[in-house]
């Protein structure tokens, strides 16, 4: 039989970072692993950039880092939105980018029943059409438990 999951803190908002706001949560799915999701707000105006670019010759790819633990294993590779592809005339190259509310998600599978955390940060680059902010890395944590 499957591990139930229960969610004890299966949100969580990171700290303002000016026009992009980040929850994240996670849910359990029907094989006992556990989809983990990084969703973002941006400001109308603003985007992040995807998470692999054409050159490191520009601005910075949002990163998503999960912190190694023994309570768990991650499954596949992060799932990314399509992203808009648009040639930057500020950075002079073609750019990939996410504007609205884009979602991030990474499967992890726990090793033993029980609670453990998740967690891990994001690093991201946020520009309008005139300006960019400075690079950002914005720490994420989440209490999951199994039974």
């Amino acid at each position: 039989m499957l591990a139930l999951l229960i969610l004890l803190a299966s949100f969580a908002t990171v700290p303002d970072t000016g026009p992009v706001t980040w929850h994240v949560q996670a849910q359990p799915t029907a094989d006992g692993a556990v989809r983990v999701e990084l969703k973002t707000e941006v400001e109308a105006g603003w985007h992040i950039y995807a998470t692999s670019l054409p050159s490191d010759q520009g601005p910075i790819a949002t990163s998503i880092r999960f912190t190694p633990s023994d309570a768990f294993v991650l499954v596949g590779n992060l799932e990314e939105p399509a992203p808009k592809e648009v040639f930057d005339e500020n950075f002079g190259m073609d750019v990939r980018y996410h504007e609205g509310s884009p979602a991030f998600a990474q499967i992890v599978r726990p090793v033993a029943p029980g609670a453990f955390d998740i967690e891990g940060e994001v690093e991201y680059m946020v520009c309008n059409d005139k300006t960019c902010l400075p690079p950002v890395v914005v720490p994420f944590k989440l209490r999951v438990e199994t039974k």
